[in-house]
């Protein structure tokens, strides 16, 4: 500006002069670019705004005309705050939906809650969060029936937590469980879509639901008392009921690990209870103890125990 010009060569680190329109070549000399008018240069430019604008309104005029028959179809959908199935990822957005639909919540929530999750850093982050929702819940009167795993039986931090709350709260347990499960009012159902919790699916379609409400109650049925009162299922013939549940994995073929995620423990402490129950019943191989363990009779007490 101060020289009234720029040569060609040093305009190449910045096109945009050229492609804007702020300069132009010389008549006397294309080598050197002279500065255009501003008025000329501001007309060019808001021209090439409105162009762009005008070309956005064709462009949602089209859109429109290409929706139309959609939005007739989509009339006859849920609306979106009530999808059937909608798939949650974050642990913020999951506890947002849970959060929302339990401050709706009347009646009754059911829960099945596996030893992952429950325990260790997430478990303090789930109570805390879940605490408020969960109080305000029963102080509206409603009531909540849980299915902890039996691993949980010895967590001093689920007992904590269920005697901070006040209000109708009742809970069993068993040896094996499904994935976690929460069911509010038997009007929508939450259950985890991945591994590590941070993705759920909201369920909300009646026949899933009733299916979940089902699979619940079936296991309530079976599972031992854990609070308000326990009860201690039976030690048989010198087999403990930790060891029943085994006994039955061990007679389904399942090797050692898969047996201690079935039960929520680590894989020593399934193997020290193998080893023990093995002892118990003479057997001196896994052949064996198969075997003895169908002698034994203790298969049919576990199952009549849950």
């Amino acid at each position: 500006m101060r020289k009234g010009y720029i040569t060609t060569p040093d305009a190449v680190d910045a096109p945009c002069l050229i492609d804007s329109g702020l300069v132009h070549p010389a008549l006397d000399d294309p080598g050197r670019l002279e500065p255009v008018a501003p008025v000329v240069a501001l007309h060019r430019l808001l021209r090439g705004a409105q162009e762009r604008i005008a070309e956005e309104h064709r462009r949602e005029h089209q859109l429109v005309e290409q929706f139309a028959p959609l939005m007739h179809a989509d009339s006859l959908l849920p609306a979106a705050g009530t999808a059937s199935l909608q798939l949650l990822s974050g642990t913020r957005r999951i506890n947002q939906a849970i959060d929302e639909a339990m401050a709706e919540a009347r009646h009754e929530v059911l829960c099945i809650q596996p030893h992952t999750g429950i325990v260790g850093e997430r478990g303090k982050v789930a109570h805390t969060t879940a605490y408020r929702r969960d109080q305000e819940f029963l102080d509206r009167g409603g009531r909540n029936r849980a299915i902890y795993q039996a691993s949980l039986r010895h967590v001093p931090t689920v007992y904590t937590y269920v005697e901070v709350l006040k209000g109708d709260t009742v809970g069993r347990s068993l040896d094996r469980v499904t994935d976690r499960l929460i069911v509010i009012d038997r009007k929508v159902a939450f259950i985890p879509a991945n591994g590590d919790g941070t993705v759920a699916l909201e369920v909300r379609q009646e026949a899933v639901v009733k299916f979940f409400v089902t699979t619940f109650e079936v296991l309530w049925d079976v599972a031992t008392p854990m609070f308000p009162k326990q009860e201690r299922r039976p030690t048989v013939n010198g087999i403990t009921p930790r060891q029943q549940a085994i006994a039955a994995l061990l007679v389904e073929g399942h090797t050692d690990a898969v047996i201690a995620d079935r039960l929520g423990m680590n894989i020593r402490t399934a193997r020290d209870h193998i080893a023990k129950l093995a002892a118990t019943l003479g057997s001196e191989s896994r052949a064996q103890l198969g075997y003895l363990i169908g002698r034994s009779g203790i298969l049919a007490q576990e199952g009549r125990e849950g």
